[in-house]
């Protein structure tokens, strides 16, 4: 499983794996990410799955100061900005399998741990600048790719302490170096889900189809 953190603004996006629902995984993941993010958590608006509408992280934000918010209810994609990560960042890179072992748990860790840098710093996205509409037709209009790191120091709102941070921690990784990390990364998660997948085949009679695919 995995818990998809993104800033609205700049499109800065954080991925953790998830053990499982359970409310204290996504409490200390949702600490872990606030601890490393460059920026201020100012607040978290989250769908309505029951692992968010929670005392424990309710708990959580109230303490620290946090805003929390949440989604309509019954709303598919009201969260959308998540849900275009969890299609570009998670489902393109490590595909549509379950992941249910502490071996692939590790495994996955590792890969977002890789992953992010790669996503945040390099990585280029539009972003929706404004839509016009034209009787029934409606224009959308984005501005230039960028990464989230380049539109964080591009903001007035951001102060020159955290851009120099922002600047420290570029220079520290290379895109080639990152992305290779990020590939290695992914090909051990899935040879520790085929193995897996191998060992649960049943030694005779019909064999199910499994579901998912590996990312191109």
């Amino acid at each position: 499983m995995t818990l998809t953190a993104t800033d609205v603004c700049s499109g800065w996006t954080e991925l953790r794996a998830l053990r499982n629902r359970a409310h204290r995984w996504v409490k200390e993941n949702v600490v872990e990410i606030r601890s490393g993010l460059p920026f201020p958590l100012l607040g978290v608006d989250s769908d309505n799955g029951g692992e968010f509408i929670n005392k424990t992280l309710l708990n959580y934000c109230n303490d620290t100061g946090v805003a929390f918010t949440h989604g309509r209810p019954y709303r598919k994609n009201d969260n959308c900005f998540v849900e275009q990560k969890n299609d570009i960042a998670v489902r393109r890179n490590v595909g549509y399998y379950r992941f249910d072992t502490d071996a692939e748990y590790e495994a996955l860790v590792e890969v977002y741990k890789h992953l992010c840098p790669l996503l945040n710093y390099f990585y280029a996205s539009v972003k929706l600048v404004e839509k016009i509409r034209t009787g029934p037709r409606v224009k959308k209009v984005y501005e230039a790719p960028k990464p989230p790191y380049q539109r964080l120091l591009d903001s007035p709102n951001v102060s020159e302490e955290i851009k120099t941070e922002l600047r420290r921690r570029a220079g520290q990784m290379q895109i080639v170096k990152q992305k290779r990390l990020v590939d290695e990364a992914i090909a051990k998660l899935l040879r520790i889900q085929q193995d897996k997948n191998q060992q649960e085949l049943p030694l005779s009679g019909s064999f199910t189809k499994t579901s998912g695919k590996i990312p191109k």
